[in-house]
């Protein structure tokens, strides 16, 4: 299972020498055999700390060296990984830690007080205070008297190997648990379906406490013995430069970093000869943006889905842009998928539902949360996404939005992904969200949100005028909110919700 493609990966005399994590702002490299000794210092240094097999090890750290190879090395050991989300308010993260109870928790100087304060128990031994970008001199630093081993067995498939909370925007957190056959699974269906090798190397800057970045940007490239470019965050200014002098063949991106890098397009190289493709994920992208994009930068955008509760992984675009579907995140990736009515029962192609999701990379449950597990999850095993929309004639799916976001308006349903299409075609907005608000006529009225290209001042009214146009009197928002920038979750994607607190 993944611990035992883990070491097989990282003991492999044939790449040992080669790099497999590259830190762009401090030049440090990680190669695999460096990776393979850690992971097996890491495992003696928490045996004799008697964190055992199966215990959780958590880390609220900032993307660097250190966050990467603990993600890795602690699943290698047999333990359970639970990155922390920095973006966590203070009473999120309390609530967290006291749900998963970490036995150890990795972070660094600049975090170690928010921890304490969060952890608020008498056990300050568990918070390690460590360098976020290197990994010499840490507590797990190798001597004489260790051995160049792993101190337990290999786990199987069925045990746990991550830990991950979602963001809780309409609740308290939820802890997905995620086995060594659902993170192997997904990321095998990942490098299968990109043709992913060796000789690839992957820039992501997607944040080591949210799923896509942990399975697609990190796991995907160790197991398909290739290679990683990751800064600690995403900048327009650097991302170009260290594609290029790292020579990187894919991207791992979401859609507000492709909105970006298309506003700022002066700024990037005329050529980019290397890259094979850009991912997109774990939001909708719009398509008249992918078609800007790729008319710019000269390679296809393959537009993917995810869930934390799938390992993220659910659908994907083919590799050949003729066969794939610009506005779909493409067809099942190892995932048996079916779209139902409010009962349950599967309704016909083109017709809208909700996805339900089986397969061996959904999840088994939410960690020590029996009641949402039994919401989430069919007695049969299929996960109840959440999302709205259809499948069409050749198994493409259309996401129209999410079943908590779905706007109604006078008893009709609109899908807000229809009106921040809408808006991100006038030429003055770089980013739009839409949400239904209350009113005593409609019962939902539509608030769109947006966030002006840098320079430009919109005209309300024309913007109006412009939405009446585009979608007709009924769709038009009724009220806009000019905003600096969106709320988002750590993966990028906009938190709808959110957008009411701002309101107040």
């Amino acid at each position: 299972m993944i611990a035992a493609d883990i070491r097989a990966a990282l003991s492999d005399p044939a790449s040992a020498g080669h790099d497999w994590l590259i830190a762009p702002e401090t030049g440090r490299r990680l190669r695999f055999g460096e990776l393979h000794r850690f992971a097996m210092c890491l495992d003696q240094m928490l045996a004799a700390r008697a964190v055992g097999r199966g215990a959780i090890v958590a880390t609220l750290l900032p993307n660097g060296l250190s966050a990467s190879a603990l993600f890795i090395a602690v699943m290698a050991g047999g333990r359970v990984i639970a990155p922390l989300s920095l973006l966590a308010q203070p009473s999120q993260l309390a609530y967290v830690l006291g749900h998963c109870d970490p036995a150890i928790v990795f972070t660094t100087a600049e975090h170690a007080q928010a921890l304490h304060r969060a952890l608020a128990d008498d056990r300050p031994q568990r918070i390690v205070v460590i360098d976020p970008d290197g990994l010499d001199g840490g507590p797990w630093a190798h001597d004489d008297h260790q051995d160049d081993r792993f101190v337990g067995d290999t786990p199987a498939g069925h045990e746990a190997a991550l830990l991950m909370y979602t963001s809780g925007t309409t609740g308290v957190p939820k802890g997905v648990a995620l086995t060594h056959g659902n993170l192997l699974h997904a990321a095998r269906a990942v490098a299968g379906w990109h043709g992913l090798g060796p000789t690839d190397r992957a820039l992501s800057a997607l944040p080591l406490y949210h799923i896509n970045g942990q399975v697609i940007g990190t796991l995907t490239p160790l197991l398909s013995g290739g290679s990683l470019v990751a800064p600690r965050r995403f900048s327009v200014s650097s991302w170009w430069q260290a594609a290029l002098e790292h020579g990187c063949t894919w991207l791992n991106m979401v859609p507000t970093i492709i909105a970006y890098l298309l506003n700022e397009a002066d700024r990037a190289p005329t050529s980019l000869p290397a890259i094979r493709f850009g991912r997109s994920a774990s939001a909708p992208l719009p398509p008249d943006q992918q078609r800007a994009f790729e008319r710019r930068f000269g390679f296809p955008i393959i537009e993917a889905m995810g869930m934390t509760e799938t390992a993220s992984v659910v659908f994907c675009n083919p590799m050949d842009p003729l066969q794939r579907r610009i506005g779909s995140p493409g067809l099942p990736l190892g995932t048996e998928v079916k779209v139902v009515d409010s009962h349950g029962q599967p309704v016909a192609p083109l017709q809208t539902g909700e996805f339900w999701l089986r397969g061996p990379a959904v999840m088994g449950g939410y960690y020590r949360d029996p009641e949402r597990s039994a919401e989430a999850l069919t007695d049969d095993g299929w996960l109840r996404s959440g999302d709205l929309g259809h499948l069409d004639a050749d198994g493409f799916a259309y996401i129209t939005g999410r079943l908590k976001e779905l706007i109604i308006k006078g008893g009709e349903n609109i899908a807000p992904r229809e009106i921040d299409e809408a808006l991100l075609r006038h030429p003055q907005i770089l980013e739009a969200a839409a949400v239904g608000i209350p009113d005593p006529a409609y019962g939902q009225q539509i608030l769109a949100a947006i966030v002006p290209k840098p320079g430009c001042t919109p005209d309300l009214e024309e913007l109006r005028a412009f939405c009446e146009h585009e979608l007709g009197r009924y769709k038009t928002p009724a009220r806009f909110m000019v905003l600096a920038e969106l709320p988002k979750g750590p993966s990028g994607k906009v938190q709808r919700l959110r957008l009411l607190d701002a309101m107040s």
